[in-house]
């Protein structure tokens, strides 16, 4: 295990902090609860047209995990200690990698939330090391929730 310094905890405490605020908290609520991946970039322009609290959401909660990735990636904070406390940022990258290569290509950006995917690649390494089938499991449970939803709403 590295040598954890204080400026690391408290640039940790600082980025969980910032994850209370009111309306990235509530961003973050319906990423988690409701945001459903479409299968294509029009399909998700017409169901979160620009604009739309919706879009709001969604753009408030892929920029901040993917800035706080690049953070993560660059090595400003123990890697051991963000991977503890910030599984979020798998479940946010897991529900835009498909996709993420389509607004790539549309907007001329190669790496447009490239920090997020390479921050949840080296957590999904680390957490299946740690757990063996965790990242597997997770999955299920996701596409489980997923499925119970679009049951109950008539989908």
């Amino acid at each position: 295990m590295s040598e954890v310094t204080h400026q690391q905890v408290e640039l940790l405490l600082h980025i969980y902090d910032l994850r209370r605020e009111p309306r990235l908290r509530q961003a973050r609520s319906w990423y988690v609860g409701n945001f459903s991946p479409p299968a294509s970039l029009e399909e998700f322009t017409a169901k979160y047209p620009m604009g739309s609290e919706d879009q709001t959401s969604f753009r408030m909660v892929t920029s901040y995990w993917d800035m706080v990735a690049g953070i993560a990636n660059r090595g400003l904070i123990d890697e051991e200690l963000f991977f503890e406390s910030s599984g979020e940022l798998w479940l946010v990258w897991e529900k835009v990698k498909g996709l993420a290569p389509a607004w790539r290509a549309a907007f001329k950006m190669p790496h447009l939330l490239a920090n997020l995917e390479e921050c949840a690649r080296r957590y999904e390494a680390w957490r299946e090391k740690r757990a063996p089938g965790a990242n597997e499991a997770m999955r299920q449970f996701f596409a489980q929730m997923v499925q119970t939803r679009a049951q109950s709403s008539g989908a």
